[in-house]
Parts: structure tokens; sequence; C-alpha cells
């Protein structure tokens, strides 16, 4: 009988999924110390490209570089791409004009429209709890955007919460591609595909006025990287060892690393305004996080009944 690949610890689940947290948040402000100066495809490509031999590195000691480079949806990884580099490219360039933890804020907002877009691509139904998460996040979000609304585009600002706000409606998107893409492909296949996939399209923006950076940026930019392919393989690493709904609530420990490195490296400090806002949406996600573990239970309980062993 083959061995799982998967068993249950749940401390190192947490200490994997909390480090990923921490190191992506990094990536961010690190994203963010070079704004002023490299344009944010720029920055997408230093993100992606340097992120792929950490990835290939990853693949190589589980083992599947025969299997892990196959695909059987290449449309569906291009078009991962295509939308996911935009939803990085709009977050990058929101970094540069927000502060840090407006910028995570604002982007919790990702599950509350992924549950909306689910509804109408996938199927899914959503029924009074749903109903209910999805009102709380987008009252949320409207709260925290409404101090940004009464200003025109010419308020960096402004326009960097417009620009957040479009990168979290992307990673929604990206939400469903990818619950498309893992009921065919393999979870190595994903990581790797998009990083090459965004390098490549980010080139496009090479016309629109990439730098020469100085030695100090290339560092940060080649350690953003490195950084971002490390947390991606801690993420994946921790749902080996614990469910995602048991997981899924340590996401909310980078707000508390975004206002930490906010306040430390950039001066920042969230308004009251934002942490109302913000707690709005993430009591959102947490009763979408119950709900979906409430129907895992249910369905457990189903197949015990339907599908009785011995």
């Amino acid at each position: 009988m083959a061995q799982s690949l998967t068993s249950h610890r749940p401390g190192l689940a947490i200490g994997l999924k909390l480090s990923a947290v921490f190191l992506f948040m990094v990536m961010a402000a690190l994203i963010k110390a070079t704004a002023d100066t490299v344009p944010p495809g720029q920055a997408v490509f230093f993100r992606s490209f340097f992120a792929i031999p950490v990835i290939v590195v990853w693949i190589a000691l589980r083992g599947e570089l025969r299997t892990g480079f196959t695909v059987r949806n290449p449309m569906g990884h291009v078009l991962r791409g295509i939308v996911g580099t935009s939803a990085m490219g709009l977050t990058f360039a929101g970094l540069g004009l927000l502060p840090l933890p407006e910028v995570t804020a604002i982007g919790y907002a990702t599950p509350i429209f992924t549950v909306i877009l689910a509804a109408f691509t996938l199927g899914e139904r959503i029924r009074a709890v749903r109903i209910t998460a999805v009102g709380l996040g987008l009252v949320g979000v409207l709260i925290m955007l409404w101090p940004r609304l009464g200003s025109d585009l010419q308020d960096t600002a402004t326009l960097g919460a417009i620009l957040i706000l479009l990168a979290t409606l992307a990673r929604s998107v990206v939400q469903i591609q990818i619950r498309k893409l893992v009921q065919t492909d393999h979870t190595a296949a994903i990581v790797f595909y998009f990083s090459a996939t965004a390098s490549l399209i980010s080139l496009l923006t090479l016309p629109f006025g990439w730098i020469t950076p100085d030695a100090s940026t290339l560092l940060l930019l080649i350690g953003a990287g490195l950084l971002g392919g490390v947390a991606q393989i801690l993420v994946t690493a921790s749902y080996r060892y614990g469910p995602a709904s048991m997981l899924a609530p340590y996401d909310y420990a980078s707000m508390i690393f975004a206002i930490l490195i906010g306040y430390v490296w950039f001066s920042e400090l969230p308004t009251a305004v934002m942490l109302i806002g913000a707690g709005l949406v993430v009591a959102g996600n947490i009763l979408v996080i119950w709900r979906e573990r409430q129907l895992g239970l249910e369905r457990g309980r189903a197949r015990s009944v339907t599908d009785p062993k011995g």
C-alpha cells in the first residue's frame, strides 16, 4: 500500500503557514521599498523569475521532475497567468501609493469576491450564512474605501485604493481558475507555470520604462523573488500537515506583520476606520471558513452512511 503524503501535525502546519504569511509580507515590503523607482512590470518580472529556481529545486526534492511539469489544461494555465500577472502588477503599483496595512486589509476581500464569482461561474449555492458573510465583507470594503472616495484620481491614495481593489477582484478570478486547474493538473505545475508565464508577460512592459537598478535595489528585487518562491512552498507544505479550514484563519496574521513592518520600515500606522472595515471583512471571511468546515463535516457524515465499510 502506498504511503500517504499527508499527516495530521497541526503544530507544524500552523508554523509553516505563519512563516509563509510573514515571508509574503516581507516580500511585499521589499517591493514597496523599490516602488518609487522600479516600474510595477519590472517588479513583477523579478518577483516571478527569481522564484522559478526555488520552485524547481522544491519539485526536484519532492521527486516530481518527471510528473510535476505535465499539464492537461494548458489554456487554463495561460488564463491563470494573464489574470494572476495583472493582479500582481496592480498590487505592486498600489503598494507604492498606499500604506502596507491598508493594502493588506483591502486584499482580505478576495474570498468574499470569490464566493460571489463562484455562484455565477461554478454554480455554487449562496445560502443564508454566505449571504451574511458577503454582506459583512462588502460593508467592510466600503468602510475602508470611504475615506478615499471623496477624492479624485489625482489623489495618489485614491488611485492606490482603486488599484488594490481591482487587484483583489482579479485575485478572486484567479481563485476560481485554480479551483478548476487542481481538478486536472499537479500543484507543482500550477505554481511553476504561473511564475514562468508571469515572467514572460511582464517582459511586455519593457517599452514602458524599465530602469537599470543600482546594487541595493537589485538585491531588494531579487530578494522579493526568492522570498516569494520560498513562501509559496511553505504554504503548499503546510497543507500536507493540516486541513485548509484549520489553516485559513492564520492568513489574518498578515495584518499584525503588516502593521509592524509598516511602522518600523515605512513609519506607517493604520487608521481606526481601516481597522473597523478590515475587522468586518475578516468576520465575513471567518463565516465563510466556518460554513465550509460545516459542509465538509456534513459531506463526511453522508459518505459514512451511504458508503459503509466492512
